[in-house]
This record gives structure tokens, C-alpha cells and sequence, in this order.
């Protein structure tokens, strides 16, 4: 069974952050969406680059690709197809932005019970490292895991598709994490 890689959208694949340095990253298009609770004032801008999408896809034969952002089943309407992405599974949070354990980010918990022991790997950008000692201490049922960390103010870069790969393919291998 392939790996899970669960992908967070605002900051790997819309570099939100670039607004406030009011340079749009080379490769990215704006894109303007009303996705459900945006029906107030202009429309949401957000950043995409439709190498990620050929990335990701490259990625399909080494994980099963899964959203894990706030932008749920919408993520299939406003962000998948401007990637090229087919309709992917996504993790519906129970909650969202609620209190977390021993100080993580909010999604840590509720990515380790989606990926339910199975491998994963996880894009965000909000990972720090509380996140990573927290799923590397749940125990005997603990996935292999990476949780890589995207830096909000240009997304993915090749490199970070080329360490997911090696990850994946290191995993295949038996090197563990």
C-alpha cells in the first residue's frame, strides 16, 4: 500500500505570504475564486502554479494524494482543476482551529488519525517542530512519517518534490524515516 501524501494548500500551493511581498513567485498565475464563506467584498486572490499539478501527478505512483487543508471537497472544485488534479480525498477536519495537544498545530492531530498508522508524508505550512516530535511519540502504532515544512511566501519548490520522492522511494527500500 502506497504512502499518504496529505497536501495543505494555502502556503505550499498558494503562496499567500508573496502578497505582502507584492511579488507574485515565478510560475504563478492569480486566480480569483469565491469558495463557500467568501461571499463578502472582492474575491479571494490566490497563487497557482500548474507545475505543482505535473509534480503531484508525478508523485501518484509513489503515494495516494489527499488534501488536507481547510478548503475540504472545495479544493476538487476551485484548486484541482487549475493543477490538472483529478477529484482527490480529503481529510473533513471535525474540527477546525481547535486546541491541539502539547502545543501543536491544530490539523497534527486529526493527520494522524486520518493516516490511521498507514505511512505519510504531509505538506504545510504551518509544521513546526512540536508537530514532529508529537507524531514520532505516539508509539508502537506510529506511521513513518514526514511532515515538511513550506515556507508561505513561495510554496513548493522542486526540491521539496524531489525530498518527498526520495522519501517515498527510501521508504520502499526500508530506510525508515
Amino acid at each position: 500500500m502506497k504512502p499518504l501524501l496529505l497536501i495543505d494548500i494555502d502556503g505550499p500551493l498558494n503562496p499567500y505570504a508573496a502578497f505582502m511581498l507584492r511579488r507574485i513567485p515565478d510560475g504563478y498565475a492569480r486566480h480569483l475564486m469565491r469558495p463557500t464563506g467568501w461571499d463578502y467584498g472582492p474575491p479571494l486572490p490566490v497563487l497557482l502554479n500548474p507545475d505543482h499539478g505535473r509534480a503531484l501527478l508525478a508523485l501518484a505512483d509513489r503515494f495516494e494524494l489527499v488534501w488536507a487543508t481547510t478548503w475540504m471537497d472545495e479544493a476538487n472544485e476551485w484548486i484541482g482543476p487549475r493543477l490538472g488534479l483529478p477529484p482527490l480525498p480529503y481529510i473533513d477536519w471535525p474540527s477546525m482551529h481547535g486546541s491541539a495537544p502539547d502545543g501543536t498545530y491544530w490539523k497534527t492531530q486529526y493527520v494522524v488519525e486520518y493516516a490511521a498508522g498507514r505511512p505519510f508524508a504531509w505538506v504545510d505550512d504551518e509544521i513546526a517542530e512540536q508537530d514532529r516530535q508529537w507524531v514520532s511519540g505516539q508509539g508502537e502504532g506510529a506511521a513513518e512519517s514526514l511532515l515538511l515544512w513550506i515556507d508561505p511566501r513561495i510554496g513548493l519548490l522542486p526540491a521539496d518534490f524531489e525530498a518527498l520522492a526520495a522519501w517515498a522511494d527510501g521508504r520502499r527500500g526500508g530506510d525508515g524515516r
